[in-house]
């Protein structure tokens, strides 16, 4: 009897259901990621904390991240080596392919991560910066002071990701416990024999032949049980498409290998689904003639950010966009474990190149309300306020430009 209202006893206060941890739970001990509190997927990050920010928390593991480069490849680069010198600091293992620039002459322009008192420094400066616009504040539209703030910059309390000195490059110490591989055309082309494949030219044929090799001797190949602690492996393709990798794609508006990039891109997407790696690749959209290629190389990515940059054009000398260096599209994020895709902070998005830092922030326009802005070139921020999306802010067609 006494057996028994005990029993009942626990069966009020306790129960013997344990809850099932997640598959995914045991891949958060890896270093550098972090599951996402949104989708339960593994993340890394790119490098940059703002870019995270509009990803949604970083890249995801196993999703590949196309980036489309500015006009003259400048800013570009610097996110593909951000994405690089993230992973030296975590401790993956690195990957990197280029066509034109030697591997170890990427690796050796990585920059130097900050330490603890210049990112002070910099949160210093940052503060300084924003004690300036708060005195501002009252002139800003009330649809930009409730908008979520972006981590553009250095902060202490920043537990992933971690921010760089542009001005410094890394130091070859960092490097010694890193294990990372190259793969440089003209090497591969005199060291190997030509290498044909089905609907795919020969360089993309031996750059997937390497990429498989890595990823199923070096371990990364999650069907096969590992032995070894996991890691991460980072992709990084430079400039893939271009001429130098022996495509026309982006000379002719009818190139012979029409569906060679598209083939490399569907058969690289299976080998990351089922390894412990995360892949970056920069393309030259600008100079790909034919829109219909282009939109088969956005459906067959995850995730594809573009570049737009300012140098060279006329937004370069206009007063709208005199504090950045240039608007940052987002085309495309994935839709992991779920039927949509946040969408919240896709819209108005602009960057700079500080002395140190490079941040992506929320394009602000500039109220028509300071003495500073003259009667001429009220006309051409009204013309120019016409160029921004559709989400920035309320534009006005009449006489004002803006509409607050």
């Amino acid at each position: 009897m006494a057996a028994a209202a005990g029993g009942a006893a626990r069966g009020r206060g306790a129960t013997s259901f344990q809850r099932k941890a997640a598959a995914g739970s045991r891949l958060a001990t890896v270093a550098g990621t972090r599951p996402s509190v949104r989708h339960g997927q593994l993340l890394l990050s790119s490098g940059l904390p703002s870019l995270d920010c509009v990803l949604g928390g970083g890249i995801a593991v196993g999703t590949l991240l196309l980036i489309e480069e500015d006009k003259y490849g400048f800013y570009s680069s610097l996110l593909f080596k951000y994405f690089l010198a993230e992973g030296v600091v975590c401790g993956h293992d690195l990957f990197v392919a280029s066509a034109k620039e030697h591997p170890d002459s990427i690796l050796k322009e990585l920059p130097a991560p900050l330490l603890d008192e210049q990112r002070n420094e910099l949160g210093e400066e940052a503060t300084a910066v924003k004690s300036e616009d708060f005195q501002d504040s009252m002139k800003i539209a009330w649809r930009y002071q409730n908008l979520p703030k972006m981590e553009a910059s250095p902060t202490t309390s920043t537990k992933f990701g971690h921010y760089y000195d542009l001005s410094k490059t890394m130091s070859p110490e960092l490097f010694q416990p890193i294990k990372w591989h190259s793969f440089y055309l003209p090497e591969e082309l005199s060291l190997q024999p030509t290498v044909k494949t089905r609907s795919m030219n020969s360089a993309y044929g031996r750059l997937l032949l390497s990429i498989q090799r890595i990823i199923s001797q070096e371990g990364f190949d999650g069907s096969d049980p590992q032995k070894k602690q996991k890691n991460i492996l980072r992709i990084g393709i430079q400039s893939l498409g271009s001429l130098l990798w022996g495509d026309d794609i982006c000379c002719s508006d009818t190139p012979e290998d029409i569906h060679s990039l598209t083939k490399f891109l569907y058969v690289l997407r299976g080998l990351l689904r089922k390894s412990l790696s995360a892949c970056v690749i920069t393309i030259p959209a600008h100079l790909i003639e034919n829109k219909a290629i282009m939109e088969r190389v956005t459906n067959l990515s995850d995730t594809v950010v573009g570049l737009e940059s300012f140098i060279g054009s006329e937004r370069e000398t206009n007063p709208l966009y005199k504090d950045y260096h240039g608007l940052v599209h987002v085309r495309q994020i994935p839709q992991l474990n779920s039927l949509i895709c946040d969408v919240s902070d896709m819209k108005d998005l602009a960057f700079r190149l500080k002395r140190k830092l490079f941040t992506i922030e929320r394009l602000h326009l500039p109220p028509d309300l300071s003495d500073t802005v003259s009667r001429t070139s009220k006309q051409e921020l009204a013309g120019s306020a016409k160029l921004l999306s559709s989400g920035c802010g309320a534009m006005a067609i009449g006489k004002k430009h803006l509409d607050f």
